[in-house]
């Protein structure tokens, strides 16, 4: 009872903590192909000297050689660090802050997941502090002196919206993840670069999409007081999955719905920013790590329960949102409009081919799995504390499904 009321009583700080953060405003710059201007965007920024960093699996496709191009057109020297996993360490990350500073990059371009973009942060932050280890970088929140190196971020997912957040993880040195907030990233630019999706493997589209959608949605839903452009994205980020990703689960090949879902997955990425995540994610990240669950699945599952659990409270933010995005009518009765919306986001995950309830779940690890939700809902600000009667309860809704 002592830890809920405590939750209760801390729960708009996060929000509050954010919102006094200052936040990057890249220019978007959107398209297919369109990574091949990071050379004249690097000449018009005046910058000497990059640092490209990407992952082994995009380096080995030469996804990257486009950039390179394009910087030996416009004159610009860089050098390559392609050691980037999809469990980056402390090791990893600073080996690339070295070969920064050998190069004396003033510019890192970072093409990749969020495993490359969470890295390149870390590396931007810490390449003109040599003397700084990298853990330095690895508290809740960091403050980074003089601010980052500036970042061109080209994402090659459409989940996260790693390309403009503020956050980072990474693994530190006794293999756990260790997530910070970078006081002070610089990022003049962001590439939206659909080529990069188009041969993406199904499972990786779908989920991907449905971690940006919760992005957006929760941000909605979120205890936090949201400017009209930060509502209007998150909306139009859970519009854009509704309307594409059915598109893209039939015609992988689709640009322009490859284009809108990564649009949708960086207004989803301005929804951490600025509204936070929320008890789905914190659900999610539970269960992902105890079950080695995909972080997009496990989102997934968690969806429905977890957002309905919230629905009595929140109809006029769902009702609005079904407005939105052409689900329900605005004369239509707050509740059922809020029916309506997820109604449809039922229907998606159905067409996403989700298996009705997580057989992995197990009801022996409900107690272990309670400690870890409550935990990790204090970094964000719900639209209200649970019960830890309530959290097994949905925990059941999602082993058992509808």
């Amino acid at each position: 009872m002592a830890f809920y009321t405590g939750r209760r009583i801390i729960r708009k700080v996060p929000g509050t903590v954010i919102k006094a953060a200052p936040l990057p405003e890249p220019e978007l710059i959107e398209g297919f192909g369109k990574r091949a201007e990071v050379g004249a965007l690097c000449e018009k920024a005046g910058f000497k000297s990059v640092l490209l960093v990407t992952d082994q699996t995009l380096y080995s496709l030469g996804l990257h050689k486009k950039i390179e191009e394009s910087l030996k057109k416009h004159g610009i020297p860089y050098t390559l660090f392609h050691e980037i996993d999809s469990e980056p360490t402390v090791r990893i990350v600073d080996a690339g802050r070295r070969m920064a500073a050998e190069c004396g990059a003033d510019c890192i371009v970072a093409l990749g997941g969020g495993s490359v973009l969470d890295s390149s942060k870390i590396i931007a932050a810490a390449a003109n502090h040599p003397k700084q280890g990298i853990t330095h970088y690895l508290h809740k929140f960091a403050f980074v002196k003089r601010g980052t190196l500036p970042m061109i971020n080209i994402p090659s997912t459409a989940g996260t919206g790693a390309e403009c957040t503020v956050g980072a993880v990474i693994k530190n040195k006794h293999g756990a993840k260790s997530s910070t907030v970078l006081i002070g990233m610089e990022v003049p630019y962001v590439i939206l670069d659909s080529e990069l999706l188009i041969g993406a493997p199904k499972s990786v589209t779908t989920w991907c999409a449905i971690d940006a959608l919760s992005h957006g949605l929760e941000g909605l839903l979120a205890d936090i007081r949201s400017s009209d452009e930060d509502v209007r994205k998150s909306r139009e980020c859970v519009k854009l999955i509704l309307e594409n990703l059915p598109i893209l689960l039939e015609d992988p090949k689709n640009i322009e719905a490859r284009q809108a879902t990564l649009l949708a997955a960086h207004y989803g990425g301005n929804a951490i920013n600025t509204q936070l995540a929320g008890y789905v994610h914190a659900f999610a990240h539970s269960i992902g790590a105890l079950y080695h669950i995909p972080h997009g699945k496990a989102i997934a599952w968690c969806l429905l329960p977890v957002v309905g659990a919230q629905e009595n409270i929140r109809y006029t933010e769902l009702a609005e949102l079904a407005v939105h995005c052409g689900l329900a009518e605005k004369a239509e009765a707050k509740e059922t409009a809020a029916d309506k919306l997820l109604a449809a986001l039922r229907g998606l995950l159905e067409l996403c081919g989700l298996e009705n309830g997580c057989d992995a779940l197990q009801e022996n690890d409900y107690d272990k799995l309670v400690g870890m939700i409550d935990a990790d809902s204090i970094n964000y600000s719900p639209s209200r504390t649970f019960r830890d009667s309530e959290i097994r309860m949905m925990l059941d809704q999602i082993r058992r499904g509808y």
